[in-house]
């Protein structure tokens, strides 16, 4: 399970990754805590020079699954409230799935038949026959 810190690491180098395209020194901007992780929202640091913060192209947030550990770069032509509102569908969806799978499980164990239930180990027949 991740902690905030060790998510915040992982944004960080996907941050990294984008630094040579830019120009700009990059950073995380703000953090939210939802119900399975963290938004982070990332840009441009302050330019000092003009005393504003350069506008970047495809900087949409990162989502970050404390469960899993799964970063999920989310779209900017999306609104993030929906992207978040999917990906929590999806965490319910697998949810159930497992759920299911497991349920499937146990009732194929129990479903056993009493033929396999009993049987037990007997040692192969030798091939040498007593005269």
């Amino acid at each position: 399970m991740l902690t905030e810190e060790d998510a915040r690491r992982l944004v960080l180098a996907k941050i990294d990754d984008e630094r040579g395209c830019v120009e700009y020194d990059l950073q995380i901007l703000r953090v939210e805590a939802l119900s399975f992780g963290w938004i982070f929202y990332w840009g441009a640091a302050w330019d000092g020079q003009s005393g504003q913060r350069p506008r970047l192209g495809g900087n949409g947030p990162f989502l970050v699954d404390r469960e899993n550990e799964r970063l999920i770069r989310t779209a900017t032509s999306v609104p993030v409230a929906r992207q978040i509102a999917d990906y929590e569908r999806r965490l319910r969806r697998e949810a159930h799935a497992r759920n299911l799978a497991a349920k499937q499980a146990v009732q194929q164990r129990g479903t056993a038949t009493p033929a396999t239930a009993t049987a037990r180990w007997r040692p192969p027949e030798s091939s040498e026959r007593p005269e």
